[in-house]
Parts: C-alpha cells; structure tokens; sequence
C-alpha cells in the first residue's frame, strides 16, 4: 500500500478498511479457527517498491494472500511477482484490464476501466447533455491511458466529439500548456483520467485559465484531500466510483457505522474496497476449507453474489468483478451521491 508519498491517501484509506475487516473476521472467528494477521508493506508511492514489498511479504512472510496495491501501475508491479509464486493477489481499486490478465493469481473487487469509461462517457452524454469532451491523459499510467481510450470510444458512439487530448507525465503540478492548447477547442467537457491530486490541482487552473468545461473523472478522484486541494474550483465536477454511503444495504450500513464511529468521518471507496477484498479472502478460505494456495485460488474464482460492503460480488471468467459503479458530484463543496449505474 502507499502509505506515504504522493499517493498516500489511497494507502491510509485502504489501511483503515482492512483493519477493520481484520477486527471483524477475528471477532468471527477467524480463518479456519485462526485469527488473521495483517502485514502492512509501505510502498511510498514510488515506482519499484510494490514487487519488492510483495517478494519480501511472500518469502519472508509467507503470507496467504496479497491486498493490494490500489494504483493499476503498482499493482501490475507486484502481480507478476505474485503470479511466480502462486499466491492469489486481490487488489481493492486497481480497474486497468492489463492487471488481472497477468494470470490466474490475480483478481479484483472492483469494476473494470472499459465499464468505468463507458459510464462516465454515458453520464457526460446522457445526463449532462455535452458535446465537446478534451481529454487530459497520464501518459505513464496504464490506468490513465486506458481509461482516457474507453471514455472516448463510448463517447463518440453517442454522437459526442472528442476535441482535442494533451498528455502530462505523472507528478506533474503544472497543467496550465496543455489546459491553455484544451481551451482553444472550446470544450463543455475535461475528462481526466487522473488521481486526486492532479484533479484538484486541473480545476484550480482551469479556473484561473478561464476554461470552464465540465471536469468530468474516474475513481482516482476518490481521496478527502481531493476537495482539500481543488477546494471551490471542484465545483460541478463528477467522477465515477465504487461505492455510495447511500448504499441501503445492511452489509453496507454496517460498515459505514463502524467506520464513522472509528474515525468520526464516512468512510470513501477505497475503504470500502479493502474490506471487501479481506472478507472475500476470508469466505473464500471457509468454503475451500484450506488457505493452501490452488484451493484458495479456485474458491476466489468461484465467488458469486458475495455480500459485500459495495455490493453483490461476482468473480467472472477474467477474475474481475462485475460490479455497479456510482456517480458522485460535487456541491457546495460537499461530495453529493448522484445516482448508480449498474452493468
């Protein structure tokens, strides 16, 4: 997980549901009469560091099962590592398609970017009626790159025009070349498929280059400093993400009161997430009856309709989950529920 470094909400938020779907899996028991212990790697947001976390979580810790990493590109670091060994991977948040695809290992609780990208592209379409989208694309991030790719094809399908894309390379801080060559195209859209940090610091200079597309993204958003950084210029913006604290369920309800009365906040997606990723880890143990590696493998593979925090969970043929995904906007500098998209 990122801990710290650029991205070190993603870690703190995922951390906090994983400690307390450890809490309550021991509190039922455990895994198989045992309590379950959670190894927490710091990967620094850095590039490199989440295959040599997981190497050292394996071999060292001869761990059962691997949470994690949130990003697509960190995740796609430790997945091979993970696959070598033959130690299932779940991650929480990672959407890119590549991920999973690197081999039976590796799996997700999430929905998946070319179903990310055609909501978001629908919504933009559909609901709000634009015409004109500029894409802002992470040119290192297969998450980025991905996304930007499914949002544009569904968007042109709808009769919407993609006008104009410019690209930035990872911790960049400063947009304002490529939101000055967007704003010529005379957008109602900027869609970037970015995280919260270059999302906050977009809508602060678009605003001060007078662009005033509608900032449209991914669950990348998905971070409490994301209206810590973007503060009033985040304003009307909509991103897509995994899960709502209007969630009605009572799995989910739970969860969101446990949560709030922990940290005295409601808990984001990332958290939610996480817990489901651990849970998941746990029903699946039970009904192989083994933590031994192809058992728990193909118990994970046969997950349908797991009673998750996010909702019903299906593991399908690709090891991803086929999930609902939830529109969020922001108002009044508060993040607003929209409305949820099912597949």
């Amino acid at each position: 997980m990122s801990v710290t470094g650029r991205d070190a909400s993603f870690g703190e938020a995922s951390l906090r549901g994983a400690r307390l779907a450890v809490e309550d899996v021991n509190r039922a028991g455990g895994i198989l009469g045992r309590p379950v212990e959670l190894i927490v790697e710091d990967n620094r947001s850095a590039p490199g560091e989440s295959a040599t976390a997981a190497k050292r979580l394996i071999s060292r810790d001869r761990v059962i099962a691997l949470i994690g990493e949130c990003s697509s590109s960190r995740t796609l670091e430790a997945a091979p590592v993970a696959q070598a060994a033959g130690v299932p991977l779940i991650t929480p948040a990672s959407t890119s398609p590549k991920v999973t695809q690197v081999g039976d290992s590796i799996f997700r609780v999430c929905f998946i970017d070319p179903f990310q990208g055609d909501v978001i592209a629908a919504f933009a379409r559909r609901s709000l009626q634009k015409k004109r989208a500029v894409l802002l694309v992470d040119s290192t991030s297969p998450y980025s790159v991905g996304l930007a790719e499914y949002f544009a094809r569904t968007f042109t399908r709808l009769g919407g025009e993609v006008v104009g894309t410019q690209t930035y390379a990872g911790a960049e801080t400063d947009f304002r070349a490529q939101l000055t060559a967007l704003r010529a195209a005379q957008p109602d859209a900027l869609f970037l498929p970015g995280y919260y940090v270059a999302a906050g610091l977009v809508a602060q200079q678009a605003g001060q280059l007078g662009l005033k597309a509608t900032l449209l993204g991914g669950d990348g958003f998905e971070a409490p400093q994301l209206l810590e950084i973007g503060g009033a210029a985040l304003e009307g913006t909509y991103y897509s993400t995994h899960f709502a604290t209007e969630n009605t369920g009572e799995v989910s309800r739970a969860f969101v009161r446990a949560y709030e009365s922990r940290h005295g906040s409601a808990p984001n997606g990332l958290s939610a997430l996480t817990y489901d990723a651990i849970t998941l880890v746990a029903d699946a143990a039970r009904r192989a009856g083994s933590v031994e590696k192809s058992a728990l493998k193909a118990a994970l593979a046969a997950t349908r309709d797991f009673p998750g925090v996010t909702g019903r969970t299906s593991i399908n043929a690709q090891r991803d989950a086929d999930k609902d995904a939830a529109i969020i906007t922001v108002r009044g500098g508060e993040l607003v529920f929209v409305e949820t998209i099912r597949p």
